[in-house]
């Protein structure tokens, strides 16, 4: 699928765009365009990788010239662009929108014009009854996404999207934040100890993205079957591997859920399982219509009545320990 193909991939310099450039750099491509407005990033990504596969493409999805130039005889667009640090959104929700909204269309209007084969927008959990300014716009991302198929032909370009939670280890999950603490000798900062959120790792990510491509037909949304954590197993796990610096319970943050909701129970009746995933289709096809058009086994997600992090089974103290060891979070400055 990846062989010989050129890619593009929008916020290209974040964690998710750089784990996405190494993997698909073993694929054989014939290069892969990292479109971003950071600047200083790209120059570091390029000394890092030192891959002359690679272009990096200064520019911004909200300039859709640019976009449509970045483009170009591109075959397939990773969408992972975005503004996304919660609290900072809720005091700036209309640059939120631009980015995340507006940029969105302008991905999807480029890809349509350029004649992209496949475009996949990288979604969050927080798109699921958004309670803040990020999860609305992230929902209506994924939205213009599934509905995107409506203006272009299937066989043209596949438009669908990706759901899920904060990698663990990730700029923007909390691991780093506890550990550069307990480094420095602070008090870890607790905003509810009745917290809880999905855990995936970088891996398993990239492995889900790539798995969801071989299977996405368009307009679906798929998301990983995840196991959760406690924040407090979290915190108790850092404190075995480092040390006890105490805690601090700081409250939730304007925004902030006390759980991850990856299906909302309105969206229970339109989700299957395929394979080790869920999927949420927004076509009337019953079941046997799906089967054929996936040729694979689909079953509807029942017994539960929501996939939330509360209810999800939950990755012991000890497996925690492991997974924070494999990160090599513990040995980084």
């Amino acid at each position: 699928m990846f062989e010989n193909k050129k890619i593009l991939i929008t916020g290209g310099t974040g964690t998710l765009g750089r784990a996405l450039t190494h993997r698909l750099l073993e694929k054989n491509v014939d290069s892969i365009r990292i479109f971003s407005r950071n600047e200083s990033n790209q120059i570091q990504m390029e000394s890092e990788f030192n891959d002359n596969r690679l272009r990096f493409l200064i520019g911004d999805i909200r300039d859709i010239t640019r976009l449509e130039r970045a483009m170009e005889n591109v075959d397939i667009v990773f969408h992972a662009a975005a503004l996304k640090h919660v609290p900072l959104i809720e005091y700036n929700p209309f640059e939120a929108i631009k980015t995340n909204v507006i940029g969105s269309q302008n991905v999807i209007d480029s890809s349509i014009k350029q004649d992209v084969k496949i475009c996949v927008a990288i979604g969050t959990d927080k798109a699921v009854s958004p309670l803040n300014s990020y999860g609305a716009t992230k929902l209506l991302m994924e939205k213009l996404f599934v509905d995107a198929n409506n203006y272009v032909s299937r066989e043209k370009t596949k438009f669908f999207a990706l759901r899920y939670g904060n990698v663990l280890g990730s700029s923007s999950s909390v691991l780093p934040r506890f550990v550069e603490q307990i480094k420095n000798k602070q008090k870890i900062t607790i905003t509810d100890p009745e917290m809880t959120r999905f855990s995936m790792t970088m891996k398993e990510a990239l492995d889900f993205i790539f798995e969801s491509i071989e299977i996405a037909k368009g307009s679906e949304v798929f998301l990983p079957k995840l196991k959760a954590y406690a924040i407090m197993d979290l915190k108790q796990a850092l404190v075995e591997l480092l040390e006890d610096t105490g805690e601090e319970i700081i409250g939730i943050r304007p925004g902030e859920k006390l759980r991850e909701i990856l299906i909302g129970e309105d969206e229970i009746r339109y989700a299957w399982n395929i394979e080790n995933k869920y999927m949420i289709s927004n076509t009337n096809l019953d079941k046997s219509d799906l089967e054929k058009l996936y040729s694979k086994i689909i079953s509807p997600v029942e017994n539960i009545e929501e996939y939330s992090s509360n209810t999800a089974e939950k990755i012991p103290k000890d497996k925690l320990k492991e997974i924070i060891v494999k990160s090599d979070l513990l040995v980084k400055k």
